[in-house]
């Protein structure tokens, strides 16, 4: 019985086949996309959809102006997040390493002051993240904090002052604020031209955009952010508590 999958999934099966059979080496440029196309029987619009699929899987890889490669395998991590875990869990960043950089007086994006429940232009401080392993950028994050609740004081800047590199909860509650939970938001999207050339990536790859934000203990939100986590490296995994009924 003939298969009832789109052209493109068949077209990406087969392909997927041919690579994973040894048809093309590791870092070797495949046939151009309308040669491809006119081998299968179909438009280059066809194909590049067939492609795109295992680029997301990431066995294959475009670039730019040159054509697409068979990537380079690379192994898969869990990045386990937890009660526990801040923006990104320190066990897979041996060396403590991220970079930083923020903006006190940075009025609220619309989608910001929505999550944050403030007039958009209200005055926040954004600060972007480059977390580290090994060297490379692994992960970005952008956060926002309103500057009411932090202005004046000597934590107003997250990786300055006193409690720098201590994290949303201990800066907070340095203040009087408890932090009581964080509602993280996951989506998948394809990576910007600049967060590709940040992480090290092709652009259009797969990654999990998380929108994470923290709420004080009357339900406030206190700060948000927006974490970019290539999929291709990272399998995201949940550690939830649970309660055992006496």
């Amino acid at each position: 019985m003939p298969s009832q999958d789109p052209p493109y999934l068949r077209i990406a099966d087969h392909l997927r086949r041919r690579v994973t059979a040894g048809e093309w080496a590791v870092g070797e440029r495949l046939p151009s996309r309308a040669r491809l196309a006119e081998s299968y029987g179909v438009g280059p619009n066809v194909l590049q959809r067939a492609q795109e699929v295992l680029i997301g899987e990431g066995l294959l890889e475009g670039r730019t102006g040159s054509g697409t490669y068979v990537r380079e395998p690379v192994e898969r991590l869990a990045m386990m997040r937890s009660r526990t875990a801040g923006a990104f869990p320190a066990s897979l960043v041996p060396d403590g390493g991220w970079e930083s950089e923020s903006a006190a007086r940075t009025p609220a994006p619309d989608g910001v002051a929505r999550r944050l429940r403030i007039e958009p232009g209200t005055l926040t401080v954004h600060t972007r993240y480059e977390f580290l392993l090994d060297g490379r950028t692994a992960q970005l994050a952008d956060s926002w904090e309103p500057m009411d609740l932090t202005g004046d004081t000597p934590v107003l800047l997250p990786e300055y002052g006193p409690l720098h590199g201590r994290g949303v909860v201990a800066r907070m509650a340095s203040l009087g604020v408890r932090v009581a939970r964080a509602v993280e938001r996951l989506r998948p999207a394809r990576a910007t031209a600049e967060q590709a050339g940040l992480l090290g990536i092709t652009a259009g790859d797969l990654v999990t955009l998380v929108e994470r934000t923290y709420l004080d203990d009357s339900g406030r939100p206190v700060e948000t952010a927006d974490l970019v986590i290539p999929d291709s490296r990272w399998a995201i995994c949940y550690e939830l508590p649970v309660e055992v009924p006496e």
